[in-house]
């Protein structure tokens, strides 16, 4: 928990400047421009100090914390320079949660591209094509950091990865696992360079996914629950695979097809 942060930064008006630049930053072209992620909850903005993401500004309200029995703490190295102490009425205006915590930072936002990427000896890589729903995201990359995958890639990306309420869905892991949006083509590209075999999920594959070899450096390809993959990813890949239903049920959430291979591939490699 936090306790004994001193600071001189107390905004209680919802018409102080820099919280109607902070209301802004609730929608994703803002934080895009600015470059920054907006991180609401105690729990997950002490996940992205711990996984040193640079915290901008640190705002708290002391009546959600007491409401809690909580108690303010030196936030893990965050400045008190940079921490600024609201008001209920005002919190309440810069929150993103139903119930929030009394916590939110806005943090510089970490861009990482396909080359910065370390991969293990016999990497587990997840590309998602066109996912829509922030919670099926985190829920996503909850399971990637729980099974050690590699790197997280967004094809064709329908939505803000650093939405709050994917960084929510994913228990703030998402600041510790590694994110790479990218196109198909630079995926597909990067995939060959490092002699990565691709398998996408498709419900017309011939081959259940549990048939699929995954001794080697694979990459498990997933589209949107509404629409699949899309025909490149479909004719591109380099094999296809199924998770087999009923006939009247035509996807699972697209999450949960995730972990379902995602662990697949951990139970063959620990056979």
């Amino acid at each position: 928990m936090l306790y004994n942060i001193i600071t001189m930064n107390i905004i209680n008006s919802t018409n102080n400047p820099k919280i109607k630049e902070l209301v802004k930053l609730h929608k994703a072209s803002q934080r895009k421009d600015r470059g920054v992620v907006l991180i609401d909850g105690e729990r997950e903005i002490i996940s992205a100090v711990k996984a040193k993401w640079e915290i901008i500004t640190l705002f708290y309200c002391p009546e959600l914390i007491a409401a809690r029995a909580g108690k303010l703490n030196n936030f893990l190295g965050v400045s008190s320079e940079n921490v600024v102490e609201v008001s209920r009425s005002v919190f309440d205006k810069i929150c993103y949660k139903d119930k929030p915590d009394g916590f939110m930072a806005v943090a510089k936002q970490k861009n990482l591209s396909l080359d910065n990427i370390s991969l293990s000896q016999a990497p587990l890589v997840v590309i998602l094509e066109a996912v829509e729903k922030p919670g099926n995201l985190g829920a996503i990359i909850r399971s990637a950091y729980a099974s050690e995958v590699d790197v997280v890639i967004v094809n064709d990306s329908q939505t803000d990865i650093y939405n709050p309420n994917t960084i929510r869905a994913s228990e703030g892991l998402i600041f510790s696992q590694p994110m790479v949006v990218a196109t198909l083509a630079e995926t597909r590209q990067w995939l060959k360079k490092n002699r990565i075999t691709s398998f996408a999920a498709s419900t017309s594959a011939k081959q259940n996914y549990w048939q699929a070899n995954f001794q080697k450096g694979v990459a498990i390809v997933l589209g949107s629950e509404a629409d699949g993959l899309s025909k490149e990813w479909l004719v591109g890949a380099d094999h296809t695979l199924k998770i087999p239903m009923r006939s009247e049920v035509d996807s699972l959430n697209v999450s949960v097809s995730a972990a379902l291979v995602i662990y697949e591939v951990l139970r063959q490699r620990h056979k």
